[in-house]
């Protein structure tokens, strides 16, 4: 197989990578980049020489690439591409993939990492809403689960239709549309339609009765310019691994390709998702303990509604209350199981990408999208009656949300330089609110299904208006005095201004007179990044990156985030005036070293952290005090260093170990108690990982297996509770049978047919996985955390025609 990535005259070698997959990146010297495609016409470039591209050649069809993608003083910016994400569990989250990387972490209650409560993603300790996301250079927002602004990836694109995801573990590009991106960037980009008509029809099966379809029909070439387009429709239904109820998800994705002459062109992309989840209940360490491992909801089991109706009388001392077998044990028997909680979403997403070439040295790219939104969370607890006088009733949290927006961008080569400008502009509008649907008394009439047709609420608690406008602009130059080194200097500038409003307020819900109303603003001229990047002999390289990054102030509703907008009107009018956004400063430098046989990596980083916000939270979780507290400053030192060695031809091993050590510079002070946080590791990431992966191929067969061992994790701010680390392998086998005419001329027809079998957790490991999706205690338990899933098997077999 060989492995190279030509862009615009530079062509990315990368060493070699075991299946589900860890790799180091390194890129040839023999020219500088040109202007980077993000499409599927090579765009000409003044620096291209003329003859073939150099690159790496290897046999190995199992071993894969991860190559850099960028302009030469981009720091850690890696390439991963779709013929590594294929590598996983059809339909599985292209995130879970990049967790393989060093000093990248991602968890989930189930195994494809699809239930977006529970999907938790860090890179070297900045969490999913610390990171720029892009598709197609559309933002994808603030990716928290209740996030305003944003997109969750896998609503925004089916995987399978993932050409390739640009990682940047550093400062990510400035030219990045996003408000977040304090910890680096994940670029998503569609494939593009084949030129050739083709059909992809897939299915998975597994365990839980999961299933997964995708089917994907691509028209060809149209004509002799070569328009085209691809539609694809994606299922996906599964039975939660504990519990009752099931998780379901469908969606459509859409392209359209116009090439326009040599060197430009227009596309346009569209997404439908549709969202039905019964989610995993929220757990705590007393919950663990004694009510053990597979404690969930009673939706979907035996006398589901029976047990959670006694249950919700016993903590009002209601005659008929009784506590399930079992649960007496534990401290807080009401909380360790409701009736249901659930999460429906309905995505709708658009963009329009021009990308001219007005001169041999000048491109303009403009991008202009649309997203529209509306999404609901449920839960039936004891802790609120309906007015007919059952023990209990459905909260629903329910939002609708416009987001519209352009990007736009000019670069221009000249001399030794390749100098770029853009701005992005963005306004969106959101209306959230909290109300009460009536279950019914028990034995007259069934409950709701909160995934269905809703009835009326009998009472609003609380309701907010969001109405937002962000603006960045960017400036950015790579200077090639030799053609082995690169100096990159760009600057960045950030403005937000988010106002809120307060529609409606129960006080004796909210208990309080009044919810967050007013506006915020985030803004800094200049946010600067330099960084180089040397290739001093042939197979070695080094590079250092600088940057300053913001993050603007954090857009949640009532109780739903660590925002200024998700308290009460009182504490928003204390902490205003005195709270500031997010910033730090990213120092990075690493080295890397590639031949055919062996390949090492060793990358050192130094962050200082200000104004770190995050949720403290006490009480229950259905109505929790909770509170946004700057935590003060984090400082985080850390290395990842990886190697990959090709044992024999068919056989190559990897390892990489990460070292993070991101502590509080200060002791968190909350209602006049001082809390002992200084010189804690940071909550929810580990100090230690390592990963390995051992793979063979030969012909059409490829198997590998992988193992990751994460360390302990501070679950408290003081670090008084911590979640064990454990040990994780996954195993994977495939085998391409290629063009079937080979076996039958009357297959013909069929170009390609791919046999898989995986199992997820191979040892049956038992761990927990997301934490503080509730928010994290200052001290001792709470319950915000969810365990992985056990072992699990998957089947499936992919017809290409």
């Amino acid at each position: 197989m060989e492995f190279h990535f030509l862009l615009n005259g530079t062509v990315a070698t990368a060493f070699l990578v075991s299946a589900n997959s860890m790799a180091v990146a390194a890129t040839d010297t023999t020219h500088k980049t040109g202007h980077q495609n993000s499409g599927g016409i090579p765009h000409a470039a003044p620096h291209r020489p003329t003859g073939s591209p150099k690159s790496v050649k290897q046999k190995d069809p199992e071993l894969l690439t991860v190559s850099a993608r960028r302009s030469y003083a981009r720091g850690v910016t890696e390439t991963i591409s779709s013929e590594v994400l294929a590598k996983s569990v059809p339909g599985t989250n292209p995130q879970k993939v990049l967790a393989t990387r060093p000093g990248v972490m991602f968890q989930s209650a189930d195994p494809q990492g699809l239930d977006t409560w529970s999907a938790q993603f860090y890179m070297h300790g900045f969490l999913q809403n610390q990171i720029g996301m892009t598709l197609d250079g559309i933002p994808l927002g603030d990716q928290e689960f209740r996030s305003l602004n944003g997109l969750n990836t896998t609503a925004a694109i089916a995987s399978e239709n993932v050409g390739r995801v640009n990682m940047s573990m550093s400062a990510g590009a400035e030219s990045v549309a996003s408000t977040s991106n304090l910890g680096g960037s994940l670029e998503y980009f569609s494939s593009d339609p084949n030129h050739e008509r083709h059909l992809t029809t897939a299915q998975t099966f597994g365990s839980n009765a999961a299933y997964h379809t995708f089917i994907r029909a691509d028209s060809g070439d149209l004509n002799q310019i070569g328009s085209r387009f691809y539609v694809s429709y994606m299922r996906n239904n599964t039975d939660k691994w504990k519990g009752g109820g099931n998780q379901f998800a469908q969606q459509v994705n859409a392209k359209f390709l116009q090439p326009i002459g040599q060197d430009s062109r227009i596309s346009t992309f569209f997404d439908w998702s549709d969202k039905d989840l019964y989610n995993y209940q929220d757990m705590s360490f007393d919950m663990l303990k004694n009510g053990g491992y597979k404690l969930d909801n009673f939706v979907g089991t035996p006398d589901g509604y029976a047990k959670a109706y006694r249950l919700a009388q016993s903590l009002n001392n209601l005659p008929g209350g009784a506590i399930p077998a079992g649960y007496s044990r534990m401290s807080d028997p009401w909380d360790a199981s409701y009736y249901d909680a659930v999460t429906a979403e309905r995505d709708y997403l658009g963009g329009l990408t021009a990308d001219f070439s007005l001169t041999h040295a000048l491109r303009w790219k403009t991008t202009i999208y649309g997203h529209g939104q509306y999404r609901r969370g449920g839960w039936t607890t004891p802790y609120l009656s309906s007015p007919n006088g059952a023990p209990l009733a459905e909260q629903i949290n329910a939002s609708n949300t416009q987001r519209y927006g352009f990007t736009s961008s000019l670069t221009y080569t000249i001399a030794h330089n390749d100098i770029s400008a853009g701005v992005w502009y963005e306004n969106f509008h959101t209306r959230i609110g909290r109300y009460g649907i009536e279950q019914p008394l028990l034995g007259e009439g069934s409950p709701i299904n909160a995934l269905g047709t809703l009835p009326a609420g009998y009472q609003d608690f609380w309701s907010q208006t969001f109405n937002s406008n962000s603006f960045t602009a960017f400036v950015q130059d790579t200077y090639h005095p030799l053609e082995n080194l690169a100096l990159h200097f760009g600057f960045k500038s950030l403005l937000q201004t988010v106002r809120a409003g307060q529609n409606a307020n129960d006080a004796s819900y909210t208990g309080t007179d009044a919810i967050a109303a007013g506006s915020m603003t985030t803004a800094r001229a200049f946010l600067p990044h330099i960084s180089a990047d040397w290739h001093f002999l042939r197979h070695h390289e080094l590079f250092f990156d600088i940057s300053e990054n913001m993050k603007a102030y954090p857009v949640a509703a009532y109780k739903q985030g660590a925002s200024p907008f998700a308290v009460t009107q009182s504490q928003f009018n204390q902490i205003r005036g005195g709270l500031k956004p997010e910033t730090d400063w990213n120092y990075a430098v690493g080295y890397r070293y590639l031949d055919k046989i062996l390949s090492a990596s060793v990358y050192a980083y130094h962050t200082d952290f200000h104004n770190r916000l995050q949720q403290t939270t006490s009480g229950t979780i259905v109505n929790p005090i909770s509170t946004v507290a700057n935590v003060g400053s984090v400082t985080m030192n850390g290395v990842d260093a990886g190697l990959t060695v090709r044992l024999l031809r068919d056989v190559s091993l990897y390892n990489s170990v990460s070292y993070n050590h991101a502590t509080y510079g200060d002791n968190l002070v909350e209602a006049g108690v001082t809390y002992a946080t200084h010189g804690q590791q940071i909550v929810n990431y580990p100090r230690f990982m390592y990963k390995a992966s051992l793979s063979y191929s030969h012909g059409g067969f490829e198997a590998h297996i992988d193992t990751q061992y994460l360390g302990e994790r501070n679950f408290s701010y003081v670090g008084d509770m911590k979640a064990p680390g454990y040990w994780l392998e996954n195993l994977g086998m495939r085998y391409n049978f290629g063009r079937m005419a080979q076996y039958n001329r009357n297959l013909e027809f069929v170009k390609n047919i791919t046999l898989s079998f995986d199992i997820y957790n191979l040892a049956n490991q038992k761990y927990i996985a997301t934490m503080g999706e509730n928010g994290n205690p200052v001290s001792g338990d709470y319950q915000s955390f969810m365990v992985g899933a056990p072992r699990q098997f998957f089947g499936s077999i992919k017809a290409e025609f």
